[in-house]
């Protein structure tokens, strides 16, 4: 039997280019980039090269990329970094209900030190108002943190519009953009955006290594403490195949951009279609926006069958999907997502996320859609 990879927004295959390009590093390069023989300038050289790599396809300066070991790290760099160096005596921070953990759990965490912590609501489609986040800005607001493309539903936020209010205010400004790059056209230094969270797994790229732009004059107090790596921004050894990888999956990501976006919304579309075809439009619904959204993140409830059950029987069909975010995996706890989308009861208990890439075909979404009529047949006779 056949696999089918449909849980993209989870991870990723690396594409071979990347492969290749840390095999490279691997096989022949093992100095320490913080050494000064030869072994470590050319070590120091593949991590500049990198980052030169990144800076050029992202749109920003060499000197504001920091390297990490992920978007989990980004972001905790970027909330905590910020929280120390802005407001070391504590401050109030804006972020949305649908973040990811990583910044959910790292506000929770600010909050616990002193921090005040506003948590706005989204729409039925997942989307924070600029006019809400406006409302709660209070004199003593230092950051506000909000996704760029949802983990979970795929909804966009408006950023820009967000950004315009901080840059007005004075207050600085994060986004986890873990979701967008390689679907939504970022230039760093255009955006008004002061810290904004990447990782290499979700690109194509490795896993365990990620990177957080800084802009230029942005306060940040390292969370890592060691050497001088990174500025002394970030502390540690650097994972040169790491960094190679995901210098070239970015790359691929940025310049393949269109190409990228024309294929997720064909699988998408054909995937809808097919669902449409077999089962009715009347027996599904999609969570999130119709507008706004990233073309490779589709979520889909199917009312009468639970998520668990659908996602193991696709699983013994040989489809891998998921029922929201990777960290929730083996937890049947409905997605913080969804409650905060306020949608019904049949709707967050039979939610399933469809994510797409590299591979994926759409003769692949004809098979899924089969394999979810063939289930939803014979689970609710």
């Amino acid at each position: 039997m056949n696999s089918i990879y449909v849980d993209h927004a989870a991870s990723t295959p690396i594409h071979p280019e990347v492969a290749a390009a840390m095999m490279t590093i691997m096989t022949e390069q093992f100095g320490n980039a913080s050494s000064v023989h030869a072994f470590g300038r050319s070590a120091k050289g593949t991590v500049s090269q990198a980052r030169d790599t990144i800076a050029a396809f992202l749109g920003c300066s060499p000197a504001e990329w920091v390297f990490t070991a992920g978007g989990t790290e980004s972001d905790n760099l970027a909330l905590f970094g910020a929280a120390s160096a802005r407001a070391p005596q504590g401050g109030h921070l804006i972020t949305t209900a649908v973040e990811h953990h990583a910044v959910l759990h790292a506000a929770d965490e600010l909050e616990r030190l002193g921090y005040a912590v506003t948590r706005l609501p989204v729409d039925r489609t997942g989307r924070v108002s600029a006019a809400d986040v406006e409302a709660a800005l209070r004199e003593d607001t230092f950051l506000i943190s909000v996704m760029y493309a949802n983990n979970e539903v795929g909804t966009v936020q408006p950023i820009e519009e967000i950004g315009k209010l901080a840059r007005e205010r004075g207050i600085l400004l994060h986004v986890d953009a873990v979701q967008a790059i390689g679907m939504l056209p970022i230039v760093l230094r255009g955006l008004p955006v002061d810290y904004m969270s990447f990782a290499g797994h979700k690109i194509n790229g490795p896993q365990g290594i990620g990177g957080l732009y800084v802009r230029s004059g942005a306060p940040l107090h390292p969370r890592l403490h060691g050497g001088l790596q990174e500025r002394s921004r970030r502390a540690g050894t650097e994972n040169l195949a790491g960094m190679a990888g995901f210098a070239k999956a970015v790359e691929l990501a940025v310049s393949g951009l269109e190409e990228r976006r024309a294929r997720a919304l064909a699988l998408r579309t054909e995937l809808l279609s097919q669902l449409d075809r077999r089962i009715g439009p009347d027996a599904y619904a999609v969570n999130g926006s119709p507008e706004h959204f990233a073309p490779h993140i589709l979520n889909v409830s199917f009312p009468g069958v639970r998520s668990d059950i659908l996602l193991m029987n696709l699983d013994m069909e040989g489809v891998a999907a998921s029922s929201g975010s990777a960290c929730n995996s083996g937890s049947l706890e409905v997605s913080h997502v969804l409650k905060a989308m306020n949608l019904p009861e049949p709707l967050l208990t039979s939610a399933v996320r469809f994510s797409t890439g590299l591979g994926n075909t759409t003769e692949e979404m004809e098979v899924v859609a089969r394999k979810i009529e063939t289930i939803l047949h014979r689970l609710r006779k």
